[in-house]
């Protein structure tokens, strides 16, 4: 495998991590956004927006709508700090933001747990397989569904 390294973050320094990614991209660090990555980032397997929704209307004590937590999702995928898993219709914090590259999602079909590792060949790969058919703009999304060693 021909990866790359970055420096993997956890806990707080996730949080940090993700909050100064965001700000330094000219976005605001909002009461709400924090939640919503304090959700995400708390959870060991992805979830949906309405996971998520659920939990913070526990936490806030008044109703969060899920199509906010939709238009906060898909604004961290578009700024690195949570990653979309296809398949599951899910979202899972990204634990190393800033750092923009391909990954490839190891997912166990019986306990939903979710790991990555990079290859950047493989994607490399993919990218250029894609443009070579006439795509632009190639962004490859790659996942592995099988056992986890813990099942």
């Amino acid at each position: 495998m021909s990866g790359h390294s970055h420096h993997e973050h956890s806990g707080s320094g996730l949080v940090e991590a993700a909050r100064k990614s965001l700000t330094a991209s000219g976005e605001q660090w909002t009461a709400l956004r924090a939640d919503v990555f304090g959700a995400l980032a708390s959870r060991d397997k992805p979830a949906s927006a309405y996971d998520i929704a659920e939990a913070l209307s526990d936490k806030r004590g008044k109703r969060v709508a899920a199509n906010s937590i939709y238009r906060i999702l898909d604004l961290f995928v578009r700024e690195n700090l949570a990653n979309r898993i296809e398949s599951a219709n899910a979202y899972i914090a990204n634990t190393h933001p800033g750092c923009r590259h391909d990954c490839i999602f190891l997912i166990c079909d019986e306990c939903g747990a979710v790991t990555h590792f990079d290859d950047d060949s493989l994607t490399s790969a993919l990218k250029t397989a894609g443009e070579g058919a006439g795509f632009a703009d190639v962004r490859p999304v790659v996942e592995l569904r099988g056992r986890c060693d813990n099942c």
